[in-house]
């Protein structure tokens, strides 16, 4: 489900006759928890309801970093069940990944390592990603989906020029 101002995304396989989906508008009406549960079924998983920011990756503006094996942790494990082609970059910092997600968008995460919290580290690391060659064209466009809740990290991606453009929610349904 991705929501934009006066519009809302429903990508289902249930009946556009749905009742339901037929109830909901395109000003919040999408998030309801209802029609999210309703929509990821008896058996799936709502996932949780992220800011979509996005902006041009941009030239290079700093030294990049280098590719790094985590592949056992939570950040990269959710980037590789979300998105194709994950690359996993980083130092002693933090780590970024960068992958082709919903609707081919690239997208981008990042987690920093417990110790450098609140001191420009994390824009630091986005800018270094973006500089990394290969992995992120400049002309474009680089998505991140962001916890509202999470004003540290949106602060973050703002100071990095991404800019808010809708929300949207993952679901899952199982058979």
């Amino acid at each position: 489900m991705v929501a934009c101002t006066g519009h809302a995304f429903v990508l289902t396989d249930l009946a556009p006759d749905d009742d339901l989906l037929a109830s909901i508008d395109a000003y919040g009406g999408a998030t309801r928890p209802d029609v999210l549960i309703h929509l990821a079924g008896r058996s799936g998983s709502v996932g949780s309801l992220d800011l979509v920011m996005v902006r041009r990756a941009g030239a290079p503006v700093t030294d990049p970093l280098e590719p790094i094996d985590r592949s056992t942790h939570p950040r990269v494990r959710r980037a590789l069940h979300h998105r194709r082609g994950v690359v996993v970059l980083g130092d002693e910092r933090g780590i970024v990944t960068i992958g082709t997600g919903l609707a081919e968008r690239r997208e981008i995460s990042i987690e920093l390592t417990d110790v450098v919290h609140g001191n420009g580290t994390g824009r630091d690391l986005i800018a270094a990603a973006l500089s990394t060659s290969g992995f992120v064209d400049p002309d474009e466009f680089l998505f991140a989906q962001v916890a509202p809740g999470n004003a540290a990290s949106v602060r973050m991606f703002l100071a990095c020029g991404f800019v808010p453009i809708g929300s949207e929610v993952l679901l899952e349904r199982r058979a």
